[in-house]
């Protein structure tokens, strides 16, 4: 048995009462800890047994319907009837099966009485639990402990506990045997006189807290017992919590108030004190239980709000309004990323010229390309995608873009396509984002961003600011939106804020914009490039066609088209009117017109009833082989910024007849190109055209058209080459100095641009689709996407 050594005499004997008390609490609980662990085991135990009895009366259940099943039908054999020629011969003369079931019939019969008697479940329960009950004595463990901790008080101060183990059959037994039959308590009495020369209770307390023998007890019960079946889910914050989180990050304020940081800390701990542990153990995953027992109630907060994010997988990646120290490339690469407002196979040239953009800049492979297109839910693609076709799965379009542009240009494209919810547009016959349309690019991939229509994308955009989240912001002008404007009711009025909106846009969200032509609006840090260029297989024709007139072949068997979708605002206006006020002058001239739209109808309307020498056809690819043999391609429209069915054509080498307009600014130097001013000096340039065959193009002319030559121009005037090239060893980023003027004046705009498109009511009236702010469950489920509330919880301010 253990004793103290004579110095410990010297304590007190209140002292000595509460430590004994104090160790036997301890030992209380453990044993309440093992003797919870046993019951399970019985009970789990005592549920296997019943199983296998149940088992067991279902065999002899299932052996009896047999056994009536076969007396049935030996019943019906010896009933059936022979022919009686067979049975007058001999008793050899029985079927072959009546000898059979004659021989069988003693064996079955001895094997029913057998399986039917009522010691058959008894022998086969006894077979498999010689001991129908376990019964688990533990007064062994209980008396070789209590024994030593009864005296550890000394004499006269022995401590008795009762009742802990009494429902597993606890009785006096031999502390030789059970230190014979018990390893465990030889341990645990090992460790015991281990902790003699600690002198507080404290120290002992401490002492078991540690022992290896409790842990490895506890482990080996977890092991043995089931996992308890209660819900795993985080519940999320309750009020108390986020008020607690608001006070506390709101100490700064609080002290310019006069409160101070003491006050603020004990108003969060009494709010957080009565859940101290009762949600963060359901919070934390297993194993990490024992962080909660320090006293730090802000880190309990910090965990408990961790886990909550992590279990709805929101991920912060910065505030509103810098992000800068998240955007650093371990490796130094570069990363670029095109958003655009429209995909394939809508044949629009938002859809078409970011989409090579994106493969040319890749194919440099000096940078990594991403290319963010809209995904639109299956209603809208229905109303959106031409011939039927939509896509169940964003990976689905993303083949068909793919392969539709493999076939173009004839290398692999090496860069990563995105989708980001877009919802479609009827009135304005375009697609608006949905939600904030920067999130679909991570912090670590935010270097440069590349917008295509600039406008479009933030007419209406409620999120970070693009020059926050990325080191440089180029904006690429598509869209005269001022000329489509102006045709609609109140047009002057509506293009006069639209107009001021893009100023507002220009100078919040850009470094640097690009305008394709001169007959954009005239926007804040703009440049007038074209920097967009032709399908390589448009000059591929160019080169066929060359080659067929140098072999003396005939290049052209028609005559004049013209290609566009069927809208009036692209050109079909202009159209019908030169051919109106010119139809004398053009007697004998013939105009085939391809296209699709929402206008087609009211369009052929008006041509048949002015009795016009139009044929309307379907819409089709302008490389299709059907469209190779026409000469003159004739373009009347003044709301293109740069028409790219005018430059596919002269790289096929036609002739091009089209207005003197800034947006065919770019094509004047090209001998095919003839422009015209007044309907008179259109019909001299369509008869010039007639009567004439157009110039083979000059390798310059055709390099010019060409998307190289494209992307080369976008380098340069985008300053794109130089933010490349600005730190060899890695990325440099926006000096965090005090700001300038402008700056500061471009800032007040984004927040005030912010603040106005987060209102749902102003959203609409400014002609907005309702519910564009936030993405939809239609979105959601296509896109794998969190709810936007779980995106954007109240508590991540």
């Amino acid at each position: 048995m253990i004793n103290f050594r004579p110095s410990d005499a010297r304590t007190s004997s209140s002292a000595a009462a509460a430590a004994t008390a104090s160790s036997a609490v301890t030992a209380e609980k453990a044993f309440s800890f093992i003797s919870k662990g046993w019951r399970e085991v019985k009970d789990s135990t005592e549920a296997d047994l019943q199983l296998m009895k149940d088992r067991a009366n279902s065999f002899k259940n299932l052996a009896s319907s047999f056994d009536r099943e076969f007396e049935n039908f030996l019943n019906s054999a010896s009933r059936s009837t022979f022919p009686v020629t067979a049975i007058s011969n001999s008793s050899s003369a029985y079927p072959a099966e009546i000898d059979f079931v004659k021989k069988l019939q003693p064996k079955l019969t001895e094997f029913r009485r057998a399986y039917s008697s009522p010691d058959f479940s008894r022998r086969v329960l006894e077979k498999w639990n010689p001991k129908a009950k376990i019964r688990i004595d533990l007064s062994a463990i209980r008396n070789a402990i209590v024994s030593e901790v009864e005296e550890v008080g000394g004499d006269g101060e022995r401590y008795r506990r009762g009742g802990g183990l009494g429902a597993f059959g606890v009785g006096e037994g031999d502390e030789g045997e059970v230190s014979r039959d018990w390893e465990p308590i030889r341990a645990l009495k090992t460790r015991l006189r281990e902790l003699e020369t600690k002198r507080s209770s404290s120290e002992i307390i401490e002492g078991l807290k540690n022992s290896e023998l409790v842990e490895k007890v506890k482990s080996s019960l977890k092991a043995i017992c089931k996992e308890p079946n209660y819900s795993k889910e985080v519940p999320p914050l309750d009020f108390q919590e986020l008020l607690a989180c608001l006070v506390r990050q709101s100490g700064p304020f609080l002290d310019h108030l006069g409160v101070k940081r003491d006050l603020s800390d004990k108003i969060v701990e009494s709010l957080c004190s009565k859940k101290k542990n009762q949600l963060l153990l359901r919070s934390l995953p297993a194993g990490e239980s024992s962080i909660i027992e320090g006293d730090n109630i802000n880190d309990e907060l910090d965990l408990r709000i961790a886990s909550v994010l992590q279990s709805t997988g929101h991920h912060y990646e910065g505030g509103l309004w810098d992000d800068l120290g998240k955007r650093d490339s371990s490796d130094g690469t570069r990363h670029v990323a095109i958003v655009t407002t429209a995909s394939l196979p809508w044949m629009t040239g938002t859809a078409v010229n970011p989409l090579f953009r994106a493969a040319y800049l890749a194919r440099s492979q000096k940078q990594k390309v991403t290319l963010l297109v809209p995904w639109l839910t299956q209603t809208d693609q229905e109303s959106v995608y031409p011939n039927n076709i939509t896509f169940s799965s964003p990976e689905e379009q993303e083949v068909y873009i793919r392969n539709w542009l493999e076939e173009r240009v004839g290398f692999n494209a090496d860069f990563k396509i995105s989708f980001y919810p877009g919802k479609f547009q009827k009135e304005r016959r375009s697609i608006i984002p949905a939600g904030d349309t920067s999130q679909f690019i991570s912090s670590k991939e935010a270097d440069i961003a590349i917008l295509e229509e600039p406008e479009h994308l933030n007419w209406y955009h409620h999120g970070k600011r693009w020059t926050d989240k990325f080191n440089h912001v180029v904006g690429v002008v598509h869209t005269n939106y001022l000329e489509y404007i102006k045709r609609e009711k109140n047009g002057a009025l509506q293009a006069f804020f639209v107009k001021h909106i893009n100023n507002w846009v220009a100078r919040a969200y850009c470094d640097k914009v690009l305008r394709l032509s001169a007959a954009t609006q005239d926007l804040p840090k703009s440049v007038i490039c074209n920097v967009h260029g032709v399908n390589p297989k448009f000059l591929e024709i160019g080169e066929r066609m060359a080659a067929e007139k140098e072999g003396g072949e005939q290049r052209f068997s028609k005559g004049a088209y013209f290609l566009g979708k069927m809208v009036w605002a692209k050109g079909y206006r202009e159209l019908i009117d030169l051919l109106a006020k010119q139809k004398n002058d053009l007697n004998g001239f013939n105009l085939d017109v391809y296209g699709n739209g929402e206008d087609a109808h009211e369009v052929q309307n008006t041509a048949k009833n002015l009795d016009l020498n139009v044929n309307f056809m379907k819409g089709r690819d302008h490389a299709d082989d059907s469209l190779h043999g026409y000469k003159i391609f004739i373009n009347p429209s003044v709301s293109d910024v740069l028409c790219t069915a005018t430059a596919e054509a002269l790289a096929m080498g036609k002739f091009v007849v089209c207005a003197d307009h800034p947006s065919n600014d770019f094509f004047r130097s090209f001998p095919n190109c003839l422009t015209y001013e007044t309907p008179e000096e259109f019909v001299h340039r369509v008869k010039e055209a007639m009567s004439s065959e157009p110039q083979p193009l000059t390798p310059e002319q055709r390099y010019k058209l060409s998307w190289e030559a494209a992307t080369q121009r976008f380098m340069e005037y985008s300053d794109l080459d130089k933010v490349l090239n600005s730190e060899s060893n890695g990325i440099v980023r926006r000096s965090k100095s005090v700001p300038n003027l402008t700056s500061v004046v471009d800032g007040g705009l984004a927040f005030a641009h912010y603040c106005l498109t987060g209102n749902e009511f102003l959203r609409q009236c400014t002609g907005a689709v309702p519910g564009t702010r936030d993405y939809n469950k239609q979105h959601c489920k296509d896109l794998d996407l969190l709810p936007p509330q779980v995106e954007n919880p109240i508590y991540g301010w």
